[in-house]
C-alpha cells in the first residue's frame, strides 16, 4: 500500500485590524506654548474646512485600497496553495499508479486511486472554502471601515465647523449667503436668525442686498426659539432652512453617494 501524503494550508485574516484615520488639527498653534501666552489669530476659511474634508475623504480611500491590496494579495496566496496540491496530487497519482502495476493487484490500484481522488477532493474543498470565507470577511471588513471612516469625517467636520464659527463669526454669513443663492428669483425676502448671530447678519445686510435687483426687499429678524447655529429664510414661495445641521446633513448624503458609487 503506498503512503498519501497530504497537504493543507490555511490562512485566516487578522479581524481586529484597525484602520487608522489621522485628523489633522486646524488649531495647534491656537494652543501651543505656555498657556499663559496671548494665542495667535489664524484665520480659518471655508476653503480650510473643505479642505480639511477633503484630506479626510483621500486618506480614506487610500486606507481602503490598501486593505483590498492585502486581501487581493491574500486570494493569490490561496489561488498559489491550491495548485500546488494539484501539483502534489499529481505527483503522488503517478506514484501510485506505478505501484499499483508494478505489484499487478489490481484492486490494490483501483482502491489507492479512489482513495488519493477522494483526499485530493476533500483538501480542494477546504481551500476553496477558506477561500470563500476569507473573501466574505474581508469584504465585510471593509464596508464596515467604510462607515467608520464617513461617520469620523462627519464628526471632523463638526468638529471643525463649530470651533470656527466660535472664533469667527462672519464665517456664518457666508452660510447665510449660500442659502440666499437659492432665493434669488423671489420677490421678498426675511431672514430670521437666532439672537447670537443677529448682529452679525444685520452689520452685513448691505453685502447680502447686493445678491438681489434693488426692487426686492430683505428684511433681518431675530427668532428667539432657533438655536445659535440655526436660521432660515421665509419668501412668497416658502422657507429655506440654511443652519449648520443642513451643511452636515448635505455633506453626509454626499459621502454615502461616494461610497453607493463604488459598489
Amino acid at each position: 500500500m503506498s503512503r498519501i501524503i497530504r497537504s493543507s494550508y490555511t490562512k485566516q485574516l487578522e479581524d481586529d485590524k484597525k484602520v487608522e484615520i489621522q485628523l489633522k488639527n486646524l488649531f495647534t498653534q491656537q494652543f501651543s506654548g505656555d498657556e499663559c501666552d496671548e494665542p495667535e489669530e489664524e484665520a480659518i476659511t471655508k476653503e480650510d474646512i473643505y479642505a480639511e474634508r477633503d484630506r479626510i475623504l483621500v486618506e480614506a480611500h487610500r486606507e481602503i485600497e490598501e486593505q483590498k491590496v492585502e486581501f487581493e494579495k491574500y486570494r493569490n496566496e490561496q489561488l498559489e496553495m491550491i495548485e500546488q496540491l494539484k501539483q502534489l496530487w499529481e505527483e503522488e497519482k503517478l506514484v501510485l499508479e506505478q505501484q499499483a502495476y508494478d505489484t499487478g493487484f489490481q484492486q490494490g490500484y483501483e482502491e489507492g486511486i479512489k482513495k488519493a481522488n477522494a483526499d485530493m477532493a476533500e483538501s480542494l474543498k477546504t481551500a476553496n472554502e477558506v477561500i470563500e470565507t476569507s473573501k466574505q470577511n474581508a469584504a465585510a471588513y471593509i464596508e464596515e471601515q467604510e462607515r467608520v471612516i464617513l461617520e469620523l469625517s462627519l464628526t471632523a467636520a463638526e468638529r471643525i465647523i463649530g470651533a470656527t464659527l466660535d472664533r469667527n463669526d462672519e464665517l456664518f454669513v457666508s452660510i447665510v449667503k449660500r442659502g440666499l443663492k437659492e432665493a434669488r428669483e423671489m420677490k421678498e425676502i426675511k431672514i430670521y436668525v437666532s439672537p447670537q448671530y443677529h448682529n452679525v447678519v444685520s452689520n452685513n445686510r448691505a453685502e447680502l442686498v447686493e445678491m438681489f435687483p434693488i426692487d426686492v426687499p430683505l428684511l433681518i429678524f431675530v427668532n428667539e426659539d432657533l438655536s445659535s447655529t440655526e436660521s432660515y429664510i421665509e419668501t412668497n414661495h416658502g422657507r429655506i432652512v440654511i443652519s449648520i445641521d443642513e451643511q452636515l446633513h448635505e455633506l453626509r448624503l454626499k459621502l454615502n453617494e461616494l461610497l453607493n458609487s463604488k459598489d
